[in-house]
């Protein structure tokens, strides 16, 4: 068995113990190292550990730490001083005066920042990823756009010690492969989407979220590659549900769909920028939407589930209340709705219909996708009649429910519309699943929002895809 002492000199309770180091050295052998001055404790052998080598690989927290090794490996540990811990340790009774107590300090690898300086110094073998050097004058933001990475707004340029920093907020391996991403369908994994993640502004503890969200693209349904692919206007919206929400701050009240909350912002960037750094997936490119969205920089948020009298959008979809999950849905932009008027459930009803109508086109059936983002003021309405979500969803599907001949082409005087052939049928203007409610938003304002989808969703392509976040990828 071996003996290592890890100290500091400026540490008062290593000072105490002086006389103690002194005896242990002599009587057991024990390799003493210092992390601030080679020459404490004076007069005995001691190790320079001034560039926190050993203490950064022993996990050194506190000072004094002792610690029994047998072949090479960490068998015992006391932390501070507690006398009946270094006794066990050492395995012998300490003939030492002096209380039996005394804390200890911190470690320096524990102050501000070093823990990301040691992790770029002695961990950076940890990543695998193509490492690039710049020229001694090159600005590294510009670096990011002249390489193509950037999605046209600047980029955190990201150094091994950012992205080491990163992979600490996810419990998965660096290089556990996540999915093949489209449209080149090149590998992705834990690491690649951490170095998206600090390109795009991230802070570690979203990357359960970003993690999940890339699985959730990569599944057949989701279809990634159609959704880059189309010349519709569409690109991935990210819904979050459950208590991850919260925890990482994200924004489900005021200016929910807008601008000023960095968990909305930057998980939903990060993922653009991984299909397109990973994948491949580049506006001329694959990408050939005529319009696109500004939701294609990021397009984020969160269900306000703690205030609302509904069930969330994640117990809907069969997952239990305290999970965690993430929705992809291949959405357009929003359009607003307005109804400061109407306080009865019928009257809303008919206004959101009347909205939903004119998703894709008006006389476009089962084929757009689309949620409807109520409003606490809006839901109150519906609260105050005492009607549940799924009479709600189930009322404004029966007022969607349309006669045939008014949807096909050249009704209205409008070449566009479904064959003659469904001219005596009554057509749902969405398909099963086709239509989803969530709240949010701010409290006050009578408004709600439509959030159309792809114009292929469904069978012919996408449909929205809820996955949990495990729970023991989650720190804390």
């Amino acid at each position: 068995m071996g003996l290592t002492l890890v100290v500091k000199e400026e540490c008062a309770t290593c000072q105490w113990l002086l006389p103690l180091f002194e005896k242990l050295q002599a009587e057991h052998n024990v390799s003493i190292y210092s992390q601030d001055n080679p020459d404490f404790p004076q007069g005995l052998d001691v190790l320079d550990d001034r560039e926190l080598a050993y203490s950064w690989r022993m996990n050194i927290e506190i000072v004094p730490t002792l610690i029994a090794t047998h072949d090479g490996a960490d068998e015992r540990r006391a932390v501070g001083w507690v006398r009946s811990e270094w006794e066990a340790v050492i395995g012998a009774s300490l003939d030492f005066d002096g209380p039996d107590f005394r804390p200890g300090c911190g470690s320096l690898t524990q102050d501000p920042g070093m823990p990301e300086k040691l992790a770029a110094r002695y961990d950076a073998d940890k990543l695998k990823s193509r490492k690039l050097s710049l020229g001694n004058e090159e600005d590294e933001i510009e670096a990011c756009f002249e390489r193509g990475w950037s999605d046209g707004l600047p980029l955190v340029p990201p150094t091994e010690q950012r992205v080491l920093q990163m992979l600490t907020g996810i419990k998965r391996s660096p290089d556990e492969v996540i999915g093949m991403v489209p449209p080149d369908l090149a590998e992705c994994n834990i690491e690649k989407a951490a170095i998206n993640a600090v390109m795009a502004g991230c802070k570690p503890e979203y990357m359960p979220v970003l993690v999940t969200a890339i699985e959730a693209a990569l599944q057949d349904e989701f279809c990634m590659h159609g959704l880059l692919a189309t010349t519709y206007f569409s690109g991935p919206m990210i819904l979050v549900n459950g208590p991850i929400s919260r925890a990482i701050g994200m924004n489900a009240r005021g200016n929910v769909l807008g601008q000023g909350n960095r968990a909305n912002a930057t998980i939903g960037r990060a993922l653009q920028l991984v299909i397109r750094n990973v994948g491949g997936g580049k506006p001329g490119g694959v990408d050939r939407s005529v319009f696109g969205n500004p939701g294609k920089y990021t397009f984020c948020f969160a269900e306000d589930e703690t205030n609302s009298c509904w069930e969330s959008l994640a117990v809907e979809k069969g997952f239990p209340k305290d999970a965690s999950t993430v929705t992809l849905f291949a959405a357009d932009g929003m359009q607003g709705i307005v109804d400061q008027r109407s306080r009865s459930p019928e009257s809303l009803s008919k206004t959101y219909a009347a909205a939903l109508r004119v998703v894709g086109h008006p006389k476009m059936a089962m084929a757009a996708d689309a949620f409807l983002i109520i409003s606490p003021e809006h839901e109150r309405v519906f609260k105050l009649a005492g009607w549940s979500k799924q009479q709600v969803k189930t009322h404004i599907l029966e007022l969607l429910t349309i006669k045939g001949e008014s949807l096909i082409t050249g009704a209205g005087g409008i070449a566009e519309g479904i064959p003659e052939v469904f001219a005596d049928s009554d057509i749902p203007k969405f398909r099963d699943g086709g239509f989803n409610i969530v709240r949010a938003g701010g409290s006050a304002g009578m408004f709600s929002a439509v959030i159309a989808g792809w114009g292929a969703s469904g069978q012919m392509g996408s449909v929205p895809v809820t996955r949990q976040i495990p729970a023991e990828t989650i720190l804390g």
